[in-house]
C-alpha cells in the first residue's frame, strides 16, 4: 500500500508542470577579492561569467548566504533588482569563490538515490529514502582542493545535485516542498570507502565527512532559473576521462519527496543542504576499483547549474 500511494504521489508530482518559469538566471556566491574585506555577496553574471558584488550594489544586505536566505523575500527581491540593473561585472580571474553556502545547520544526503546506480550494485530501487549526513565542516568551495586522508586508502569520487532549503519548515507536505526551496547548486559527496562499508560499525558517516568532502558550487541557482532540475545532465570526470553520466531524471525520490520525507523527523532551516544521490560509475564498483590518487582532477559538472572543478591533493 505504502508504495502504491508513494507511485501515484510521484505520478502527480510529475504531472504538474514545473511551478516555475525559468526568469532570468539568478546564480547567488559567495566570494572574497583582494580589495575587499572578507566575505562578500555575489552574482555570477551567467553560468562560468564574472561576478557583480551584491554588498556594493546595497550596503545593508548581509555578507552571508545564510542570513541572505533567512531574509527571505526581502533580499531576493533586492538581487532580482540587481540583475535587471547593468552593474559592474568583476572578472572572474579576480575573485575566489567559496561554497555559495557555508556553515549551514545541516548537511542532508541520500543513499542509493537513482535507478541507474542501483542497477549497477545489483541492489533493489529502495521503497523509502536512505538518509546519512555529512557535517557543515566538510564543505569547501567549488575550486578548493580535496584533500586525501591519512586514514584511508579508498577515496572515490560522487557527483550529485543538491538542494538549498530558502525556508523553515516541518512535517513539510510534497506539494507544498518547493515553497521551501532557495534553489540548486552542484556537490561533491568525496567517500571513503573503506571507512563507509568496513570501518565503524559499517555506519556511513565517518567515511563521508572528513575535511574538503563536500566541494560546493559554484553558485545557488534559484529555483525560478532552471527549466526543471529532474531533467538535468549530470556527468563527473576524472582527469577529462567521463566516469558518470546520466540525468536527474533517474532519481527515486524527487525533491518534494525528499524534503516531505526528511522534516518528518527533523525541521529544515534556511541554508540547509539536501545532496540528493548519486548515478552509476563511481570508484569502488568498478572491476578493479579505482580510486582517487593525488594529482587528479575531479570535474562535477550539472546542466545550468555549471562546474565545478577540485584537484586531489
Amino acid at each position: 500500500m505504502l508504495v502504491s500511494c508513494r507511485r501515484l504521489l510521484t505520478t502527480l508530482l510529475q504531472a504538474q508542470k514545473w511551478p516555475f518559469q525559468p526568469s532570468r538566471n539568478m546564480r547567488l556566491v559567495q566570494f572574497q577579492a583582494p580589495h575587499l574585506m572578507g566575505p562578500h555577496l555575489g552574482l555570477e553574471s551567467g553560468n562560468g561569467g564574472g561576478v557583480i558584488n551584491l554588498n556594493a550594489f546595497d550596503p545593508t544586505l548581509p555578507k552571508t548566504m545564510m542570513e541572505f536566505l533567512e531574509q527571505g523575500e526581502a533580499t531576493l527581491s533586492v538581487a532580482r533588482r540587481a540583475l535587471a540593473a547593468q552593474l559592474p561585472v568583476l572578472p572572474r580571474s579576480e575573485v575566489t569563490f567559496l561554497a555559495p553556502v557555508t556553515r549551514p545547520d545541516k548537511v542532508v544526503c541520500v543513499g542509493m538515490n537513482y535507478v541507474d546506480h542501483c542497477k549497477e550494485q545489483n541492489v533493489p530501487v529502495p521503497k523509502e529514502p536512505i538518509i546519512f549526513s555529512k557535517f557543515a565542516s566538510s564543505i569547501v568551495g567549488p575550486y578548493d582542493e580535496v584533500i586525501l586522508p591519512p586514514e584511508s586508502q579508498e577515496v572515490d569520487w560522487e557527483v550529485e545535485l543538491a538542494v538549498v532549503i530558502g525556508k523553515k519548515g516541518k512535517r513539510i507536505k510534497a506539494t507544498d516542498a518547493m515553497a521551501h526551496v532557495a534553489g540548486f547548486t552542484v556537490a561533491h559527496d568525496v567517500s571513503a570507502r573503506d571507512w563507509q562499508m568496513r570501518r565503524n560499525g559499517k555506519q556511513w558517516l565517518l567515511g563521508k565527512t572528513f575535511d574538503t568532502f563536500c566541494p560546493l558550487g559554484p553558485a545557488l541557482v534559484t529555483k525560478d532559473s532552471i527549466a526543471d532540475p529532474h531533467n538535468l545532465k549530470i556527468c563527473c570526470r576524472v582527469n577529462g576521462e567521463v566516469v558518470q553520466s546520466s540525468n536527474t531524471n533517474q532519481m527515486v525520490f524527487k525533491t518534494e519527496e525528499l524534503i516531505a520525507w526528511v522534516s518528518q523527523f527533523v525541521t529544515l532551516y534556511p541554508g540547509d543542504i539536501i545532496l540528493t544521490g548519486t548515478p552509476p560509475g563511481v570508484g569502488v564498483f568498478r572491476k578493479p576499483p579505482v580510486f582517487l590518487k593525488k594529482g587528479d582532477e575531479v570535474q562535477c559538472e550539472i546542466e545550468e547549474l555549471g562546474i565545478i572543478i577540485n584537484k586531489v591533493v
